[in-house]
């Protein structure tokens, strides 16, 4: 995406070169973003709404520019963040799968127990070593906060997990989630996932998800005023870690 990002703002904008584009989040390859937020440095006056549509008259049809507008002084899309939202859908009713949710909800067959995942998921919550659940980068951190897990059902068979942290390491939240099916289901303990964590080490049980479940959904920022020294605490902390659901 960001890819053909850059490339439609270099024909829109009739530059010789594509301009860099700076992601809030890198999620993993197939992972579906509603609420990406990206920026990009321009020379010149730039009118927001004719950009916007624009953007929207080249940009293909699985690509969407919903808002436009001078960033704040300070403003980086990613190091300026406080938290991302990511949600993964999943469908657990044998005879209720609907067919044209495939591109957006993991099937998986067999009833999953609500009540057990929610309180496994409690177990995760805050500042922790998450190389559990993680694909080790070299001279990354794993350490993040995880500032809320929660699982509800919004229809007959289907649940939606909600996960929010400051930020995520590459296959996190698939693998958050792959933790708790075997919870749902009644393979594991309620407590297995909170041992997983505390090991510090990957486990072959724990299953990375399809990323085809996984949907960003919103990236949370401070005041206008604090976004330039959330930014620098950001880079301090973590450097140029990427954050991937």
């Amino acid at each position: 995406m960001q890819g053909v990002l850059e490339e439609m703002l270099r024909v829109v904008l009739r530059l010789p070169e594509a301009p860099t584009v700076t992601c809030a989040g890198r999620t993993d390859t197939g992972v579906h973003a509603r609420g990406q937020v990206t920026h990009v440095d321009v020379e010149g006056a730039v009118e927001p709404l004719r950009l916007l549509r624009s953007l929207n008259g080249v940009l293909p049809e699985d690509v969407a520019v919903t808002a436009v507008r001078a960033a704040p002084e300070g403003f980086d899309a990613r190091f300026s963040a406080l938290a991302r939202r990511y949600v993964y859908r999943l469908c657990d009713d044998p005879a209720g799968w609907d067919p044209l949710l495939r591109q957006h909800v993991l099937r998986v067959g067999r009833p999953l127990d609500m009540d057990r995942m929610n309180a496994a998921a409690t177990g995760l919550l805050g500042e922790h070593d998450f190389a559990a659940f993680c694909k080790k980068r070299e001279g990354a951190s794993t350490v993040r906060a995880l500032l809320e897990y929660s699982w509800r059902r919004t229809a007959p068979g289907l649940l939606e997990g909600t996960v929010i942290a400051d930020a995520f390491c590459h296959s996190m939240v698939r693998a958050l989630v792959g933790s708790m099916i075997p919870v749902g289901d009644g393979r594991r303990e309620v407590d297995w996932p909170a041992a997983v964590l505390a090991g510090k080490v990957r486990d072959s049980a724990v299953s990375v998800l399809p990323a085809h479940g996984l949907t960003l959904e919103e990236v949370r920022y401070p005041a206008d005023d604090e976004l330039a020294a959330r930014a620098l605490q950001a880079r301090q902390v973590r450097g140029e870690v990427h954050q991937r659901g």
